[in-house]
């Protein structure tokens, strides 16, 4: 196969390099199949990688991309055959394997997902690692007994991709969702996808006692730190907090009050090593009662492949709102 193009990250005398170059399948991890990508992503840990902010890569060089969408250009397994629609994420993609961020790749097969039928590539992108993540927390959140009766779900970090996401998927199957963001300029936005209620993280007042009044149904937390201590002192009687991200925080501090007397359920998610049976049936489920109804509020920004680079410091910024989709071919 001739060359074809990928964005690299490398490390050069202590500093993280990350440019587009031309490469060959051999150049690639070993694998089953090789997929044509059409499409990746821009997610914040991508942008952690991309710039060297954050220890994400555990070897170099690597592609970076922990997400991918496309069609089977050759396999060696009879679970897929050429020309089938399919995606990858998290599964180790920019961490230990080369990720998404290439005209091809080349992954094992117990990694990749048929796209469900209802969906094509672009739209399964816009969903992505931060959709998926979101539908997992609601999935095991269900699993252990969440219904919209229970209350509110407080949905922290709210205009990121995840929480963007969550609060739709949310919204969509009957809850009353709350959406805590420190960005006054986007109520509207918010409220667009599905909030039903914005609350401001700079009016808060987190309270210091290892229980405060019990308000919340449960809580899908982006922060971490303060804001999930919080959440553990607020959530009602048997709730489910989906601990997703660290935004804030990697810090928890509290007491076993709130599980031993509320029975609060700390719920860790990780959507990078999930088991394929339940990554399957989480894709299921997107494809199905938690496809979010408003993918184009919420990532309606596409942009070309040579664009990449530039593209990663508004993220780091936390310039971004929802979810940004990269055209690869």
């Amino acid at each position: 196969m001739e060359k074809f193009r990928a964005f690299q990250i490398n490390e050069h005398e202590h500093q993280i390099i990350g440019a587009l170059k031309d490469i060959t399948i051999s150049d690639l991890n070993e694998g089953d199949v090789i997929i044509k990508v059409t499409h990746s992503t821009i997610n914040y840990k991508d942008a952690l990688a991309a710039t060297g902010k954050g220890k994400i890569l555990r070897r170099y060089p690597l592609i970076g991309g922990i997400d991918l969408a496309g069609v089977v250009e050759k396999s060696s397994t009879a679970d897929f055959k050429k020309g089938d629609a399919v995606l990858v994420n998290g599964c180790g993609l920019s961490e230990t394997r080369d990720g998404g961020y290439a005209e091809y790749a080349r992954v094992n097969k117990n990694s990749i997902v048929l796209i469900p039928d209802n969906m094509n590539a672009y739209q399964v992108m816009q969903i992505g690692t931060a959709g998926y993540t979101a539908a997992l927390a609601i999935h095991r959140m269900e699993q252990n007994g969440q219904t919209p009766n229970k209350g509110p779900i407080l949905v922290t970090g709210a205009t990121g991709g995840v929480g963007s996401i969550a609060i739709n998927m949310l919204s969509s199957k009957g809850y009353e969702v709350v959406a805590l963001t420190g960005k006054t300029d986007k109520l509207d936005y918010l409220k667009n996808i599905g909030a039903h209620q914005v609350l401001m993280r700079d009016d808060l007042d987190y309270g210091k006692r290892p229980l405060e009044k019990a308000v919340w149904g449960g809580a899908i937390d982006n922060l971490g730190g303060e804001a999930l201590t919080w959440l553990m002192r607020t959530i009602k009687y048997s709730g489910n907090i989906a601990c997703i991200g660290l935004a804030a925080s990697h810090k928890l501090e509290s007491t076993v009050m709130p599980l031993i007397l509320r029975a609060v359920n700390l719920l860790g998610i990780n959507s990078v090593d999930t088991p394929r049976e339940l990554r399957l049936q989480v894709w299921e489920r997107i494809g199905r009662d938690l496809f979010p109804k408003q993918l184009d509020i919420i990532a309606p920004n596409m942009i070309s492949f040579d664009e990449l680079p530039q593209a990663f410091d508004a993220f780091i910024e936390g310039n971004v709102t929802g979810r940004m989709v990269v055209k690869i071919q």
